[in-house]
């Protein structure tokens, strides 16, 4: 069922066949000298030209995108007031660092667009999982367009095709007042994962949030962490918070 809610959810054909990959395998949880990361070549949230993303050591890729573990910070640009106090690859690994940051740059000269780039540490020696287009904000989409094509990465007519009219509805999200920000006192603070703002009654079960959106209510998803059991809650939820995970997590 959870699979049928995100097909529609993201408009993807129930009648595709499921790829199936056969690789060989490196593992980031062999000990202190292992890690693994999730990074794309520019910030999927604003589209700024900077490396940005979270890695773990001694885990695997699941820990990092899974939400059950709020990762370190890839460089010191990706640091935020939640995880300024952790290490990051930059520091703590330079020259492993360098080696991806330079990868990054040869992958998105080829593909010629942004990419999600999945990576692991085996005792020492990066390895290079998978990239692929990476999914981006409205506002990163419309930032990457104008800047792509600035740096002739991409031609006028691919500019325009990159920005989706989803995307671009992203724009008219509602948002809190900006002069009202710098004035309130929050009550908590956390990573934003998505654009816009939102309010709403808490709930703190996907089926409690679809039967409320039913009955027209608007209510915010309170979870520890998401999994795929949430697709439907989540789609229902006018905003969604939770306890643990990262920028880069799925959910």
């Amino acid at each position: 069922r959870r699979a049928v809610s995100y097909r529609k959810i993201e408009g993807i054909p129930g009648d595709w066949g499921t790829a199936c990959n056969v690789q060989s395998m490196v593992f980031g949880n062999l000990g202190e000298t292992s890690a693994t990361g999730v990074a794309f070549s520019r910030n999927p949230a604003t589209g700024e030209n900077k490396f940005y993303g979270e890695w773990l050591i001694n885990a695997q890729g699941e820990d990092v995108v899974a939400g059950i573990r709020t990762p370190n910070p890839l460089n010191e640009e990706t640091k935020n007031p939640h995880n300024q106090n952790l290490k990051s690859l930059q520091v703590e690994w330079p020259e492993l660092y360098r080696q991806l940051d330079d990868i990054r740059a040869k992958l998105e000269k080829h593909y010629r667009d942004m990419q999600d780039i999945e990576f692991t540490i085996q005792q020492g020696k990066l390895y290079m999982l998978q990239c692929r287009n990476g999914k981006r904000t409205g506002v990163a989409a419309l930032n990457m367009a104008v800047d792509m094509l600035a740096e002739a990465l991409i031609d006028e007519q691919t500019a325009v095709m990159r920005v989706q009219p989803a995307q671009l509805d992203e724009l008219l999200h509602p948002i809190i007042n900006p002069a009202a920000e710098k004035t309130a006192a929050p009550f908590l603070s956390g990573l934003p994962a998505g654009p816009g703002g939102a309010c709403g009654k808490i709930v703190f079960t996907s089926v409690d949030a679809v039967a409320a959106a039913r009955n027209g209510e608007t209510v915010i998803l309170v979870r520890e962490e998401t999994n795929p059991e949430d697709v439907e809650g989540m789609r229902a939820a006018e905003g969604i918070l939770t306890a643990r995970g990262g920028m880069t997590s799925h959910a």
